[in-house]
């Protein structure tokens, strides 16, 4: 089985990509807005990608946030409040467990949040409403509320963006983030949410940050250093749980895309992202698996 999850281009799978599939046998799969037009055409979508491999329990993602990051939207599904804007624990359970029975209805079983980073004054908006605080303690607070409202309803969540993407300069989509405040400060601040995540669910997968955090690597992104994963992610914030990386399509990362895999399982991620491509890009990371 290979160690990537990956997405498709549409509404259906090409032949192409069901030849690729097919042979590379990836992990699972991720959905975007671009695949979801109904219920019917979702579920068929997805009974489509799992034909493809000979695994069984194969892990179907999205990305379930809310606000700006929601790939299933009316009509045909319930709108998505932003984080920022949900004021208790009990709005977010309520929230995260409606979202958990639409996905279930669908055939989904692992959904990309919740995104437990903090709300940074004066950095990128990536973040943005997306955190539900600038407060460590509220987002500790709202994260796991969302955390079992997810598991409550039967989906898997995906904590997200380990340790901590609330702090970036500038969109990792678009560049490389380099984060400059000291390790003890991130540890008193952007690591505690996740801290308390890690200890509330042995279900629950990782998603890494494509930061530098230069008091602890000066070179690699956490996504890519060993140092990070082992010292912080695993020992200090104490995430024993499945490890994926964010997409390796984002410019924060460099090299070619076999170069992106092999360098973010050697580093200790457990499975690689790559949202969309090409069938030869898509053949480029599986060969950074070998």
């Amino acid at each position: 089985m290979l160690p990537v999850i990956y997405g498709c281009e549409g509404l259906t799978l090409t032949q192409a990509e069901q030849d690729f599939f097919n042979k590379a046998q990836p992990l699972g799969f991720i959905l975007f807005e671009r695949n979801c037009e109904s219920p019917l055409q979702v579920k068929t979508l997805i009974a489509q990608l799992k034909a493809c491999v000979n695994h069984t329990d194969v892990p179907i993602l999205i990305d379930q946030e809310g606000g700006r990051v929601v790939r299933l939207k009316p009509p045909h599904w319930l709108p998505r409040p932003a984080a920022k804007t949900l004021t208790s624990a009990q709005a977010v359970y309520d929230n995260a467990l409606s979202m958990a029975h639409e996905l279930v209805e669908l055939g989904v079983t692992v959904n990309c949040a919740p995104c437990a980073d903090l709300l940074i004054d004066g950095a990128a908006d990536i973040i943005g409403d997306r955190a539900f605080s600038a407060d460590p303690a509220i987002v500790t607070e709202y994260s796991l509320a969302m955390l079992k409202g997810l598991e409550d309803g039967g989906i898997i969540p995906v904590i997200k963006h380990l340790p901590g993407h609330g702090r970036a300069p500038v969109d990792s989509h678009e560049e490389l983030p380099i984060v400059e405040i000291d390790h003890a400060t991130l540890n008193q601040t952007d690591f505690v949410p996740f801290k308390a995540l890690a200890k509330a669910s042995k279900t629950a997968w990782g998603m890494t940050a494509h930061v530098i955090y230069s008091d602890v690597d000066t070179v690699n992104v956490a996504t890519q250093s060993s140092h990070v994963i082992d010292s912080i992610i695993r020992t200090e914030i104490g995430f024993k749980g499945f490890l994926v990386s964010d997409c390796l399509t984002m410019k924060a990362l460099s090299g070619s895309f076999e170069e992106k895999a092999r360098k973010s399982l050697q580093a200790g991620c457990d499975a690689v992202l790559m949202c969309k491509g090409s069938v030869q890009e898509f053949e480029d990371v599986a060969r950074g698996c070998d």
